[in-house]
């Protein structure tokens, strides 16, 4: 996809206000084992909501300060784009929920996107779409979740990686953007890798599929409804799949990677990143990484860095190559440019 005179004028971010320290995290592992799996994974800290905070109240939060911030009336946003795989209910779309809490007009397309790793760079795609019809002048696109509730705090391959926030994005037209392209991917086949099995209208719940068990010879436990990840076939899938991607569309779009300004990339683990780096001959140092505070917070976890690491790094007219890959399988890569985009600081919620 291609796309000319459409960017982000404004980009916010929130998270909660409980910080886990892994290193500490020993309710469930001992110091030895927190220790391992923390240098292992590089991740220091996250953050997880509480029990009354949901992923919308983070990109509430987010928009309310984005809106805020950049002097937006409500009444000139006529989408709203809800990102996220842990919504509020099964029905109706938090987006609608979110249309009316964040006083928006009765007129806006109000819709969910249920996307994982990769899905800010999808919502991004179908904002930048949509405002290319005459009557659209802003678009909304919210990026939340929670994924402290999705994964068991006794399965040890993945009680140290995930966390929590939400982000708001302000898209709209503007000659300073100039020309973007995306390359949008998925692989059915392999959707089992990362995967939470029962809960849903498949296999719904259960007694049984909410009793948890001893899943593995290590002795890691989790229910039917957790979510699980084979870390070495999504690796596998990551080295095949995503460098080849990011070649393509620089193909496709006529750039070079050393003349990018910043590579930002999901924030899986600290050694996905890495190999990433190195894999692509990148300089590190265009490399932002908020994986070691923040942890993987899955779909979010791209705009979240932009904020986190590059606020007040951002004067002139920067090029970003933003690459998302994750859950589904889904993989997208994409080139934008900013052009005095409005970032405020991070906003912390704090706990009900």
């Amino acid at each position: 996809m291609e796309f000319d005179g459409l960017g982000i004028s404004g980009l916010a971010a929130a998270v909660p206000g409980r910080v886990i320290r892994n290193m500490t995290y020993t309710e469930h592992f001992s110091p030895e084992e927190a220790r391992e799996v923390t240098e292992k994974v590089g991740i220091l800290e996250r953050r997880f909501a509480d029990a009354g905070t949901c992923a919308s109240d983070l990109c509430y939060a987010a928009a309310s300060k984005l809106l805020e911030e950049t002097g937006t009336d409500p009444s000139g946003i006529d989408v709203l784009i809800f990102v996220s795989q842990t919504p509020d209910y099964k029905m109706p779309a938090t987006a609608v929920i979110l249309q009316d809490r964040l006083g928006l007009g009765k007129g806006v397309m109000a819709f969910d996107v249920n996307q994982g790793c990769a899905g800010f760079v999808y919502g991004l795609s179908l904002g930048y779409a949509l405002l290319q019809q005459p009557h659209v002048r802003k678009v909304l696109l919210l990026d939340g979740e929670i994924r402290s509730r999705v994964y068991s705090p006794r399965d040890r391959k993945t009680a140290f990686i995930f966390g929590d926030a939400g982000v708001a994005a302000l898209l709209e037209r503007g000659p300073g953007y100039g020309r973007s392209w995306f390359s949008l991917n998925s692989d059915g086949s392999r959707s089992d890798l990362i995967k939470i099995n029962a809960g849903g209208c498949r296999n719904p719940s259960t007694p049984e599929t909410l009793k948890e068990h001893v899943v593995d010879e290590h002795g890691n436990i989790r229910s039917d409804e957790h979510g699980y990840m084979n870390g070495a076939d999504v690796f596998n899938f990551l080295i095949r799949e995503v460098p080849k991607d990011i070649k393509r569309l620089m193909e496709f779009s006529g750039n070079n990677l050393r003349n990018i300004d910043y590579h930002v990339f999901h924030q899986a683990n600290d050694y996905m990143n890495s190999y990433l780096t190195r894999k692509l001959k990148l300089d590190p140092a265009k490399v932002p990484m908020s994986i070691e505070r923040y942890g993987n917070t899955s779909s979010v976890s791209i705009p979240l860095t932009i904020v986190s690491e590059l606020r007040g790094k951002l004067g002139g007219h920067p090029s970003l190559l933003l690459c998302g890959f994750g859950v589904g399988l889904s993989w997208a890569t994409a080139v934008i440019r900013l052009h005095d985009c409005k970032m405020p600081a991070i906003v912390e919620v704090s706990q009900t």
